[in-house]
C-alpha cells in the first residue's frame, strides 16, 4: 500500500450515512486511522453500529477475515463534541468535511479548521455541488489578503472529493470519486487526494469547479424533468420509469433515484437531498433547466423525502 499522498491520519467531519462511508473505507482499504467527529453522540452511535454491521457482513460473506476487520474496527476512533472539533482533529493529516449542504455552514467549518490546525492538512470537502471557491476563501484568516503568500497558501489546500452513496460498496455505481480543484487548489493538494482516495478503493474523475460539478450538472435537469412529466401528467409514475428502464436500458427509473443500494437494502439519497442540490444549481447558473420543478418543492415541503420518511414518489 502506497502512502505517497502522506495521509497517515484522517479527520471525518460528520457521522452521517457519507461520513461513516468514507471513514469504513479510509480503515478498511486505506489501512488509516480515523478520527470520526460529529456533535450528535445519537449520530455517531448510528454511524458505528452501521460499520460495525458493515465488517460483520463483509467477514460473513467472507470478503474479508475476522482479524482484517477487527484492526480496522480499531482503527477508527470517535471525537466527542466535549474535546471540540479543532483540538480533537489536530493531529490529522487531512479532514474530509461531510456534513449538510450548507455553504454557510461549509464556511463556519473551514474557516474553523484552517485556524486552528496544522498549515499542511488538507481540507477536503464532500460536497456534491457547492462552489469549492467559495468553500475555500472562507480558510483564509479575515485579517490576510486571498492575494498574500499566506492568503494563497491557506487556500491552496483545500479541495473537493465528492464521494458516492452508498460509499463502502465497490460496484460500479458507488466506485467513483470526483475530485474537484477550486482556483485556489494546488496541484499538490489534488493529487496527494488522488492518491488517498484511488487507496480506498475508488476510481477518480475531475470536475473544475462549475455548479454540480459534471455528476449532478448531468443528472439533476435528468431527475428534474421526469418529475415534471409527472406534475404535467404526461405520463405516470411507473410508465416514467419503465420507459428509461427498458427502453434506455436505465438501472432504475429517475423517480427511483430517491433510491440508493446498499447491497439488497434500499436507502434515500432523499428528494431534500435533490432539492437542495437542484436549489444550488439553479443559483449558481440562473439556467432555467436547473430550476427545481413545484411538485418536488412541494413533496419537501410535505416532508416527503423518499425511502428515509417512508413516503417520496413510491410508499415504503
Amino acid at each position: 500500500m502506497s502512502l505517497a499522498h502522506g495521509i497517515r491520519k484522517l479527520g471525518v467531519l460528520g457521522a452521517g450515512q457519507m461520513g461513516t462511508g468514507i471513514a469504513f473505507v479510509a480503515a478498511v482499504r486505506a489501512k488509516v486511522p480515523v478520527l470520526l467527529y460529529d456533535t450528535s453522540a445519537d449520530q455517531t452511535r448510528k454511524g458505528l453500529a452501521l460499520i460495525d454491521s458493515l465488517l460483520d457482513k463483509d467477514v460473513a460473506k467472507g470478503r474479508l477475515e475476522s482479524v482484517a476487520a477487527k484492526e480496522a474496527r480499531d482503527r477508527i476512533s470517535v471525537v466527542g463534541a466535549e474535546t471540540g472539533l479543532a483540538s480533537g482533529l489536530r493531529d490529522a493529516d487531512m479532514v474530509i468535511e461531510a456534513v449538510s449542504e450548507s455553504l454557510p455552514l461549509k464556511q463556519s467549518i473551514f474557516s474553523s479548521l484552517a485556524a486552528n490546525l496544522d498549515p499542511k492538512t488538507i481540507l477536503a470537502s464532500n460536497t456534491s455541488s457547492i462552489s469549492l471557491t467559495k468553500i475555500a476563501a472562507a480558510a483564509i484568516p479575515k485579517n490576510i489578503s486571498p492575494s498574500s503568500d499566506e492568503g494563497k497558501a491557506s487556500a491552496s489546500r483545500v479541495v473537493g472529493l465528492h464521494f458516492f452513496n452508498p460509499v463502502p460498496v465497490m460496484a460500479s455505481y458507488s466506485k467513483l470519486v470526483e475530485l474537484i480543484s477550486g482556483l485556489q487548489t494546488s496541484p499538490e493538494t489534488l493529487e496527494r487526494a488522488r492518491g488517498f482516495a484511488m487507496d480506498c478503493g475508488k476510481v477518480c474523475t475531475t470536475s473544475k469547479d462549475v455548479p454540480g460539478f459534471v455528476s449532478n450538472a448531468l443528472l439533476m435537469p435528468f431527475i428534474n424533468e421526469a418529475i415534471l412529466c409527472l406534475e404535467k401528467g404526461t405520463a405516470s409514475r411507473d410508465d416514467i420509469d419503465t420507459t428509461l428502464k427498458l427502453g434506455m436500458a436505465h438501472p432504475m427509473g429517475p423517480l427511483q433515484l430517491e433510491l440508493n443500494a446498499l447491497t439488497l437494502i434500499l436507502t434515500s439519497i432523499g428528494l431534500d437531498t435533490c432539492l437542495a442540490i437542484q436549489q444550488t444549481l439553479y443559483e449558481g447558473t440562473r439556467d432555467s433547466k436547473y430550476r427545481p420543478s413545484i411538485l418536488l418543492e412541494r413533496m419537501v415541503d410535505a416532508g416527503w423525502y423518499g425511502k428515509k420518511s417512508g413516503k417520496g414518489f413510491y410508499d415504503y
